[in-house]
């Protein structure tokens, strides 16, 4: 019997799967590149998969562009992939580098909030990351109601970014960068953490108020839950905080002495915790993990009062008297460099 023709139908199919055959085993492969050195390339947005195969070309990661476009398509990648900056390595196999291209493993780069921070700081940072007007950062981390967007307690979203150092792509809007710091400071309040409220007879927004403080004071952070037992020892018998940072908050930012004269100046605000009593009206920065949670679980420590001793660690007292020995040998130390000012 004579060999049956193949038809043109037959024959293009044989030819297009041998195409696929071919792609993909240098899909699994890959491809010897010239350099192995990584390649950052960036994808716009709205970038044809076209312009996207032309891009990797130019860049040295596809050798054989044609083939990959098939596979590519043959994979349903070609409509897959999200825009973004991308560092990638020549040779390595193409369905990782469409894997990468298809999940969006852009290049991301950090930005650190430092712990303690005032929202007049953490928005020229914002700002500078984001590209963003600092006006316009401003603008929308001072809104005094913006804490019900966010749902935090606030007033405004003063305390409720929780710093840390965390990871955005190009292009991330300072919108998302809030957001995020705020979920953070969210996923702090566990259930158990929430519980605890009711056992210190306090509510949210005091204990975010009091861990800023407690951040504010705290040099050496195992010395926090010293410090937030003295806080706390002090609205328990009714006492005045007596809280320095909440005086510089109420003057607008720190200050390497703080006076009488200034203390004087402010002291009308609801921040001057010598003149009014009880805890300020909301943070006055934002504490860090180890801060609330000193706060929450404070030492069982009767101290009443602390000073910064001579190695940059407090030195806690239980009565008056002895506060006022560490309070004269501080002046001693200040009196011996420059002189004058309040512990």
């Amino acid at each position: 019997m004579s060999p049956r023709p193949m038809t043109v139908g037959r024959a293009v199919r044989g030819r297009i799967a041998a195409l696929i055959a071919c792609a993909s085993l240098v899909a699994a492969c890959g491809s010897e590149p010239l350099d192995t050195d990584p390649v950052e390339f960036i994808i716009p947005s709205g970038a044809t998969f076209a312009e996207v195969v032309d891009t990797l070309a130019q860049r040295g990661l596809v050798q054989r562009p044609t083939l990959f476009g098939w596979y590519a398509r043959w994979k349903g990648f070609d409509t897959r992939v999200r825009a973004g900056t991308y560092v990638q390595t020549p040779g390595q196999p193409w369905s990782e580098l469409l894997d990468d291209l298809a999940a969006g493993r852009v290049v991301t780069r950090p930005i650190t909030i430092p712990e303690g921070w005032a929202l007049r700081q953490i928005g020229p940072r914002i700002a500078d990351f984001t590209g963003a007007l600092p006006d316009e950062v401003v603008s929308l981390l001072s809104d005094s109601t913006a804490h019900r967007e966010y749902d935090v307690p606030g007033p405004g979203l003063e305390g409720y970014l929780l710093p840390e150092t965390y990871r955005f792509a190009d292009g991330t809007t300072p919108e998302t960068v809030i957001e995020t710091m705020v979920d953070a400071y969210r996923a702090f309040w566990t259930p158990e953490r929430t519980a605890r409220l009711d056992t210190l007879g306090m509510t949210e927004a005091e204990v975010t108020t009091l861990a800023s403080i407690v951040q504010a004071e705290a040099r050496i952070a195992d010395e926090m839950p010293r410090i937030a037992a003295v806080y706390h020892n002090r609205l328990d018998a009714g006492w005045p905080l007596q809280a320095d940072p909440t005086v510089l908050y109420a003057l607008g930012g720190p200050r390497e002495r703080l006076l009488y004269a200034a203390m004087d100046s402010v002291a009308d605000s609801p921040y001057n915790t010598y003149t009014h009593p009880g805890l300020p009206p909301g943070p006055i920065g934002a504490p860090g993990a180890a801060a609330l949670e000193a706060t929450l679980h404070p030492a069982d420590d009767p101290a009443m009062f602390f000073v910064v001793g001579e190695d940059g660690r407090h030195v806690f007292s239980r009565t008056l008297a002895e506060h006022n020995r560490a309070v004269a040998e501080y002046r001693r130390r200040q009196n011996r460099s420059s002189g004058g000012g309040l512990p």
